[in-house]
């Protein structure tokens, strides 16, 4: 289906949106989940696995299948939450450029105008996203914390034991450490994907074709297409956000920058690359 409608009733539209993103965002947790898991091991605790593989066999022998699904239940809070936020205020954003730019409210926007509609749309997706990806990325490292001795072997490792140790020492607040990376990685990062996606849709239009012609095939296409331009982009600020997001949970409250140039000092720049 086309990112871009012209003909439904904003209402009609909205709910066909919530229900996209929400679906979107099942399909990413289910298909996605054991790379993101292994991502966010070796982004927390680059030193502990020397490559891809050695991280994944690890993580199977300590904990076979299931432990690439660690963090499943806020992941899929996480996707869903964020990819319906983002493509409900998507068509709003959408609207707001079209109005900023004195546009016709039908008018067709540029390849440039949708990707900082798509960027605009990020803001409100990260206020949606912070508190579930605080909990998802805490579970998936939880392993590497008590094994290197920043939490002790009897703490327990559960969706709510999480969220309750993060009210009982933070506040309601505290779900949002890392709010301030996730905005610097989902704003760029949703400008080069929608970027990239109207970028991949334009590849495969003949002329006289539009873009809303195309079938699943380019469009699924394109959209894998503009999530390596969003992951090419942002994958630094991802790194710094689970480092924030992890190490927080043993009282290491270091911020964006902080962080940052922890990494760029203390270690290689690329080594959180490999994952």
């Amino acid at each position: 289906m086309s990112l871009e409608k012209k003909t439904l009733q904003p209402a009609v539209q909205a709910a066909i949106d919530l229900t996209s993103g929400a679906m979107g965002g099942v399909a990413c947790v289910y298909t996605g989940q054991p790379f993101d898991t292994v991502k966010v091991k070796m982004q927390t605790f680059p030193n502990l696995y020397r490559n891809v593989l050695d991280c994944a066999v690890k993580t199977f022998k300590e904990h076979g299948i299931r432990g690439y699904y660690q963090g499943t239940t806020p992941a899929l809070m996480a996707h869903i939450s964020e990819n319906a936020v983002l493509f409900l205020s998507y068509g709003f954003c959408q609207r707001l450029v079209r109005s900023l730019s004195g546009m016709d409210s039908k008018a067709e926007l540029s390849a440039f105008q949708k990707a900082a509609s798509g960027s605009f749309a990020s803001v409100f997706a990260s206020l949606a996203i912070c508190p579930t990806e605080l909990v998802k990325c805490r579970l998936q490292a939880m392993h590497e914390m008590k094994t290197s001795g920043k939490l002790a072997k009897e703490h327990p490792s559960t969706v709510w034991a999480v969220i309750k140790n993060v009210m009982k020492t933070d506040g309601p607040l505290g779900m949002y450490q890392g709010l301030s990376s996730t905005l610097m990685r989902e704003m760029p990062g949703y400008f080069f994907f929608f970027g990239g996606y109207e970028l991949g849709r334009s590849f495969f239009i003949h002329a006289g074709q539009s873009k809303d012609d195309l079938g699943p095939i380019p469009l699924m296409v394109s959209g894998g297409f503009g999530g390596a331009c969003l992951w090419i982009a942002v994958y630094p600020i991802d790194c710094v956000k689970s480092r924030i997001q992890v190490l927080s949970m043993s009282g290491q409250q270091a911020g964006f920058l902080s962080t940052f140039r922890s990494i760029v000092l203390q270690e290689d720049v690329f080594s959180a690359r490999q994952a």
